[in-house]
């Protein structure tokens, strides 16, 4: 068991989208030789899509593998008892270079019931945003689903959308059954249950260079839409120095904001889980009984559920710091 007792990083997967701009690369040090590159998939055990890990003695394993291999080990018993062989979280980078499609996630009664998937809650923290760079959350009213179908019919469904401007530290916890779209001009990182299917409701009319435009989920959509949401989207959270400050708690997985300046912090894993650390700013240094690794911003790092105490030091960095 020696061999997973150690901070693991995974080789990122990278999707070129039609949306996608250069940031990933410029401002994340992704080595990207593809136009477009929208997302940063840093862990991922999506069929098709599973992580490969690039560092230490389970280097060119996948995730997938040492899932299959160490079992609660890895995960933490009780989400090994939850989720089997099946990574529960999809952590992304995005860069928005354009408007994404406007879309929605089913729950996951519909998601097993339709794709044989988990449903789609997912959180974003916004990394950068360009001036005047928004987010479509919601409606900006109360909406019945005839009154969106007609809009939907009329191409004026941006009327009843609501816009929120956004800048760097806002985040934003994203339920299934609620319409939204990340703007042009942000970058973000998002942590999600394991998920890949997407309703796209709307797409600006636009197409790609063969003058096709992408397929829209209207049908799947209607009885996705959940018309009663609450407005209680953005996060508000605590920003304490060399503390995990609670972002979003809920069944699928906890977020923490950890600002690190000039410290090195004693943690203790008493979640019965894995930890994930998204470094967003920054540099620091993780140190477990038997390793040190580095993290950078745009770099994401796993700790197995077996690693119980760490200590993580920087002058000055900030993590997301993510489990179940």
């Amino acid at each position: 068991m020696k061999e997973l007792n150690y901070p693991i990083k995974f080789q990122p997967i990278l999707k070129e989208k039609i949306w996608g701009g250069t940031k990933l690369c410029l401002e994340l040090n992704k080595k990207i030789d593809l136009p477009n590159v929208g997302e940063s998939w840093e862990i991922s055990n999506v069929e098709g899509d599973t992580s490969i890990v690039s560092n230490g003695a389970l280097a060119g394993k996948s995730l997938k593998n040492i899932l299959e291999f160490y079992k609660e080990d890895f995960l933490g018993n009780k989400n090994y008892n939850a989720f089997g062989n099946k990574f529960p979280l999809l952590i992304k980078f995005i860069d928005a270079k354009e408007d994404l499609s406007i879309q929605l996630h089913p729950n996951d009664e519909l998601a097993a019931k339709r794709h044989n998937s988990f449903g789609k809650t997912e959180m974003w923290y916004v990394m950068q945003a360009e001036p005047d760079a928004n987010l479509i959350v919601g409606f900006n009213q109360k909406v019945t689903s005839q009154e969106y179908l007609q809009h939907l019919e009329n191409k004026t469904l941006t009327k009843i959308l609501n816009f929120d401007t956004v800048k760097t530290g806002d985040s934003y916890f994203i339920e299934v059954g609620r319409v939204h779209a990340i703007g042009a001009g942000v970058m973000l990182a998002e942590i999600q249950q394991t998920s890949d299917i997407t309703y796209r409701i709307y797409d600006w009319d636009r197409v790609d260079n063969l003058g096709n435009e992408r397929e829209l989920h209207n049908d799947l959509a209607i009885d996705a839409i959940d018309f009663n949401m609450k407005d209680d989207f953005r996060t508000a959270y605590s920003k304490l120095p060399n503390t995990s400050n609670k972002m979003v708690s809920c069944p699928y997985f906890t977020t923490n904001y950890l600002p690190i300046e000039a410290q090195s912090i004693k943690k203790t894993n008493n979640y019965d889980s894995f930890i994930i650390y998204m470094c967003v700013e920054g540099e620091a240094s993780i140190k477990t009984e038997n390793a040190l690794e580095t993290i950078i911003k745009g770099e994401t790092i796993l700790l197995p559920a077996t690693i119980t105490s760490f200590e993580i030091s920087a002058e000055k960095a900030t993590l997301l710091e993510v489990y179940v």
